[in-house]
């Protein structure tokens, strides 16, 4: 499909789309811009957190590319403009979180290599950065450095609702038994989609919420509700082997990890205790922002930009951390 555009959240210029076949073949959706501006600084790759797409990255899109970076974004599987796996195209749903793995080998086989200078930074959100984690703790990374806002380590209690080993339990269970593909407890094809901005749990700026929103009614199509039983068992398993006190040590790749203090989605705290563990890695938190930075209001994203600005060396005449 195409990129949807409104005039509140415009298509940066110059976009190239497309679809590249993912690990099993099935059609995934991308994006890919030119930077606007010298010195060339390489490319950033955005990995998206559960249930986005493509469009509500338009703005830090061009904030990369005022900076000299190229950008390349996917939709994961079964959300934003990509192949819906089951037949309720609201579930998000996925059985092991290593197809995400082979997923982000093709993207950069299929798109970033061929077409997107080096060096390459990954950007990740949320469940992005969880998937981020997971590639730069193994050999033959792509990634000079990785930047990871409210990274998915641990769920927040307002989300898990329930003791680890006692959702663990149910999504396992649950997994085996043949409901794989049923909605979580609670769940529903609009959960998590509210038109109110009083009490959301993401944002504390009215008019990014607002813009958010206002995509959201126009193209539904992107959207997703809750995720499936399948989904939770896979995260829970991803997250029991990124959690363990060894991983932090696997990863390879200098890390730059952003904490929401209002967070209510992941664990702040986790990725606190994950940060201090890395060999090669710095941890900020911003103490005012929710869940979502990127998507928060001006003053909280202008010290993500200062701190990502100093981390990659913006302002040098060539990209310092080649």
């Amino acid at each position: 499909m195409q990129l949807v555009s409104l005039p509140r959240n415009p298509i940066p210029s110059g976009a190239a789309t497309g679809f590249f076949p993912g690990y099993d073949g099935t059609p995934q959706r991308y994006a890919t811009w030119n930077a606007t501006r010298g010195p060339r600084r390489g490319t950033v790759c955005i990995f998206q957190g559960r249930t986005e797409f493509i469009e509500k990255y338009f703005e830090t899109v061009a904030d990369l590319r005022r900076r000299g970076f190229a950008v390349a974004i996917l939709d994961w599987r079964g959300q934003g403009g990509s192949e819906r796996p089951i037949g309720d195209p609201r579930k998000g749903h996925i059985e092991d979180f290593s197809e995400y793995d082979r997923d982000i080998r093709q993207f950069m086989r299929e798109v970033v290599l061929p077409d997107c200078p080096p060096p390459y930074v990954a950007l990740g959100h949320s469940m992005g950065s969880h998937i981020v984690l997971r590639n730069i703790a193994g050999p033959g990374s792509w990634f000079e450095r990785a930047v990871l806002v409210a990274p998915m380590i641990a769920l927040h209690a307002d989300v898990a609702r329930f003791p680890k080993p006692v959702l663990s339990l149910y999504a396992k269970l649950g997994a085996t038994a043949g409901f794989a593909t049923r909605y979580v407890y609670g769940g529903s094809s609009e959960a998590g989609y509210s038109p109110e901005y009083d009490g959301n749990v993401l944002t504390s700026d009215r008019e990014r919420f607002s813009r958010n929103h206002q995509l959201e009614r126009t193209a539904p199509e992107l959207l997703l509700g809750s995720p499936t039983i399948g989904w939770l068992n896979a995260a829970l398993r991803s997250m029991k082997v990124v959690g363990d006190p060894d991983y932090p040590g696997k990863v390879r790749v200098p890390a730059l990890i952003f904490g929401a203090g209002l967070d209510h989605i992941v664990d702040t705290s986790a990725a606190e205790k994950f940060a201090a563990a890395l060999k090669v890695g710095t941890y900020i938190l911003i103490p005012d922002a929710q869940h979502e930075i990127l998507q928060e209001g001006n003053d909280i994203r202008a010290r993500f930009w200062a701190t990502f600005d100093a981390y990659l060396d913006i302002g040098t005449k060539a990209p310092a951390f080649v």
